[in-house]
């Protein structure tokens, strides 16, 4: 059976990946000309092709120990997208401000990580699934705050007050698994500066 591996794909090749993230729209075209369009999917999936980072016979034993141990397809792991892998700007450092994730109510102390995308009513909140260990910053009203992490939510170590602020900061991985079960690898072409495909894809965990 599959299952998720708790491990991270390796960095030498990771930093080279191409890829980013995915939207499904459908587009109906009206007879007046108009159009209609729709999202059945509420998140976006990101996809990656790592084989540009793959630069050294090193790198690609690397990568082929770690595509075996997945089982191709099977397993899916963590995977730290180049781009994006911090609630703040790739130039600042993660503070505990970055990003809010909710309100205060006087009794609640759960709130999962998420990151969000533009501004206003219109912006983007993903859900952030792989925290990475020791990266967590919280603040209630811009004061750091005692919190334990629960998976992706952190745990107050007391209730936020009515209208608190709660934020966070934090560096994540992206669940993914390998979308193909072959790895083709023609050594002469490689060493000759050939990139091959090693095509990745965002799952839901």
């Amino acid at each position: 059976m599959s299952a998720f591996h708790d491990i991270l794909f390796p960095l030498s090749v990771g930093l080279g990946a191409r890829g980013g993230p995915e939207r499904f729209t459908e587009i109906v075209e009206l007879a007046s000309g108009h159009e209609e369009r729709n999202s059945p999917w509420a998140h976006s999936r990101r996809r990656w092709d790592a084989g540009p980072g793959v630069r050294s016979a090193d790198d690609l034993a690397l990568l082929t120990a770690f595509f075996e141990a997945r089982r191709g397809r099977l397993h899916a792991f963590r995977f730290r997208d180049p781009a994006d892998h911090a609630s703040c700007l790739p130039s600042a450092q993660v503070s505990a401000v970055d990003q809010l994730l909710g309100l205060g109510d006087g009794t609640r102390t759960r709130f999962p990580l998420l990151k969000r995308y533009g501004e206003g009513q219109g912006a983007y909140p993903r859900p952030i699934a792989l925290p990475v260990a020791g990266s967590v910053l919280v603040a209630v009203n811009g004061e750091a705050a005692g919190f334990t992490l629960d998976d992706a939510e952190i745990v107050l170590a007391e209730p936020a007050p009515d209208g608190a602020s709660v934020s966070a900061g934090f560096r994540f991985d992206v669940p993914v698994r390998f979308d193909t079960d072959r790895l083709e690898i023609a050594l002469d072409a490689f060493r000759s500066g050939a990139v091959f495909s090693v095509p990745l894809v965002e799952v839901r965990t």
